[in-house]
């Protein structure tokens, strides 16, 4: 008895342990490369940077964990920002899913010709990096050189403002719509093929067309991919920075250095007040973590 039950509590700690032994990889660079850094950022934002009045001596740090954030809420190039950046998510983010699904659904038609070619032409501009993207865009959009406002003009007679105060954070989510819609497209590609082909029978047999097959069956059955994609966008729409970034020199000062959070917080950086940025990032990324928790919560209502 007592060699089976040794037997049995072995059995239970290799069962134990075995699983360990596979997530410590991970778990090791998910604190180093996640975690810390998190948790000094955060470490940091308890700190100001004070200098003497004349600057004859070097900053010191000292220790006031209100004081940052109660000025990164009274700050109002950093409040100007989040608004920017909310702003370009409600907006930009549902029209790049629409597109993606809308492509993703055609790709998926059985009357669909030439998928492969239509899946890669989709997903090549994901394959550009995005600031070699904003690159480019930035020569299409530039008031020298751009061949758009050049066939406008000669043609038409007139020219597109892209970096108007009115257009030029839709200049930017065109960039990142672009850069982003053939990666969601393909994640939501791979969900439709995982619907049931016995299902998508019954539907062409009970006669069902197929934008009735796509609206009643596909986009309910491809909701969690949705889902996911719509918060891998939240995240990436207040990630903003590398297209902003290449744009603002030719924006004619439309795109300041504080144009979103992080650019906000990559200024505070230069000015070398890195509790400030510090905080302004720990701001940024509760804001985040919390609309995605809500958004979530609000759709995972719909699977109970």
């Amino acid at each position: 008895m007592t060699a089976v039950t040794t037997n049995g509590a072995s059995a239970r700690v290799r069962r134990w342990r075995t699983p360990w032994l596979f997530l410590t990889p991970f778990l090791l660079l998910f604190v180093a490369m996640y975690l810390a850094p998190i948790a000094f950022a955060f470490i940091q934002s308890l700190f100001t940077l004070q200098r003497d009045g004349l600057g004859l001596t070097a900053p010191t740090l000292a220790f006031d964990p209100f004081a940052n954030y109660a000025r990164v809420f009274t700050d109002d190039e950093f409040i100007a920002s989040l608004g920017r950046v909310l702003l370009f998510g409600v907006v930009q983010v549902p029209v790049m899913l629409g597109l993606a699904l809308f492509i993703a659904l055609l790709i998926d038609s059985k009357s669909a010709r030439g998928r492969g070619f239509f899946r890669l032409g989709s997903f090549l501009p994901f394959a550009v990096p995005g600031v070699v993207a904003a690159v480019m865009w930035s020569f299409l959009y530039s008031p020298v050189t751009s061949p758009i406002n050049g066939f406008l003009e000669s043609a038409f007679g007139f020219t597109i403002p892209f970096f108007s105060d009115a257009l030029a954070l839709w200049s930017v989510a065109n960039v990142v719509t672009w850069c982003w819609t053939g990666y969601n497209m393909l994640i939501i590609y791979s969900a439709l093929q995982t619907i049931p082909a016995e299902t998508l029978e019954a539907a062409k047999i009970d006669g069902a067309s197929s934008w009735r097959t796509a609206w009643s069956i596909k986009i309910p059955m491809v909701r969690p991919a949705l889902i996911l994609t719509t918060v891998f966008s939240i995240i990436g729409s207040a990630q903003l920075f590398n297209e902003p970034t290449v744009l603002k020199p030719i924006s004619g000062g439309a795109i300041t250095s504080t144009y979103t959070p992080l650019m906000a917080a990559q200024a505070q950086v230069a000015a070398q007040n890195y509790p400030y940025a510090a905080a302004e990032s720990v701001v940024l990324a509760v804001l985040v973590g919390v609309t995605s928790f809500v958004f979530f919560k609000i759709t995972g209502r719909g699977d109970r």
